[in-house]
């Protein structure tokens, strides 16, 4: 009698999706082992101070009592404060004489540096470094150097007869002094990036010009600085933030005086929210600097945009 055969079993195929999900839970887990330190950090440095700024922005608080609920009387109080419209407008008179001027000579050293010189690399060098030097330090330094009474430019003007000038004493002078001490340091940066852009304008365009009997000044106006204007806008964004946000220089020098020239946005929040212990109404303050940095933000993208768009 013949026996039925037993059939064979294969063995069953593992399930590849599974395999492949708990491969990618495992991948994820790892990775965010990794990364959850610093999303804890911006969190509590970067986020919740934000939200909160932003709650106590509508609250009265002294930092000492409970904070009670105003609502948008913080920000009714700044539109009738002629504090808070003094540091606007020297806010806006520091940045408007800064930034351009700031860009033009770093444009200019550039200019004046993009050749093969000898020690060129020790003038860059020389230029860029007052950039690295912290802001408080540079108050100090020009503290002593513009003191009235026993500061070297007033020993040198007495030496050139002229008379002695107040420097940061002076409420007519201060704000102008402020910025050519920003000059001072803030040109360096600009005169790198523009440096750096100007080794990528193409060697052939410039040859095609100078074969077409453009001098160096038509060069510079239809061939360098129509390349330069991707690099121009963000330093035109750059430098309006950072004028915008200028505190230390204030601090160390002036401490918003005198008679108030010199106080700017970033002094008046600090002094309303620590010095004057109304941390809501500096709260507020703050808020309404962010809305402008953010406007002048988007503005410059959208031209941005649109200059690419030109010259694509």
């Amino acid at each position: 009698m013949s026996r039925v055969p037993t059939p064979i079993t294969l063995p069953r195929p593992p399930d590849n999706r599974r395999a492949l999900r708990r491969r990618r839970a495992a991948e994820s887990t790892m990775a965010w082992t990794f990364v959850s330190p610093a999303v804890l950090i911006i969190l509590g440095l970067s986020v919740v101070p934000i939200v909160w700024s932003l709650l106590l922005s509508f609250q009265a608080d002294d930092l000492v009592t409970p904070s009670r609920w105003v609502g948008l009387d913080n920000y009714r109080a700044l539109a009738q404060d002629p504090h808070f419209s003094q540091a606007v407008r020297n806010t806006l008179l520091y940045t408007a004489l800064y930034v351009p001027a700031s860009m033009a000579a770093g444009l200019l050293l550039a200019l004046a540096l993009n050749r093969r010189i000898r020690f060129v690399g020790l003038y860059r060098t020389l230029f860029f470094v007052p950039f690295v030097i912290s802001s408080a330090a540079q108050g100090v330094l020009f503290s002593f150097i513009l003191d009235p009474q026993f500061g070297a430019a007033n020993a040198v003007l007495h030496y050139l007869g002229i008379p002695s000038q107040g420097f940061l004493n002076d409420p007519s002078q201060s704000l102008p002094v402020l910025v050519a001490i920003s000059l001072w340091s803030g040109t360096g940066f600009c005169m790198v990036i523009y440096l750096a852009a100007l080794q990528d304008v193409p060697a052939s365009l410039i040859e095609a010009a100078r074969l077409d009997g453009a001098g160096r000044f038509q060069v510079l106006r239809h061939v360098v600085v129509p390349t330069l204007r991707p690099v121009t806008v963000f330093l035109l964004l750059w430098q309006s933030i950072e004028s915008l946000q200028t505190f230390d220089l204030v601090y160390v020098t002036t401490k918003g005086g005198p008679l108030g020239s010199t106080t700017v946005i970033v002094y008046f929040i600090w002094e309303q929210a620590f010095k004057n212990a109304t941390a809501g109404y500096g709260a507020a303050s703050a808020y309404v600097l962010a809305a402008a940095l953010g406007l002048i933000g988007l503005i410059l993208q959208i031209a941005r945009r649109r200059l690419q768009g030109a010259t694509a």
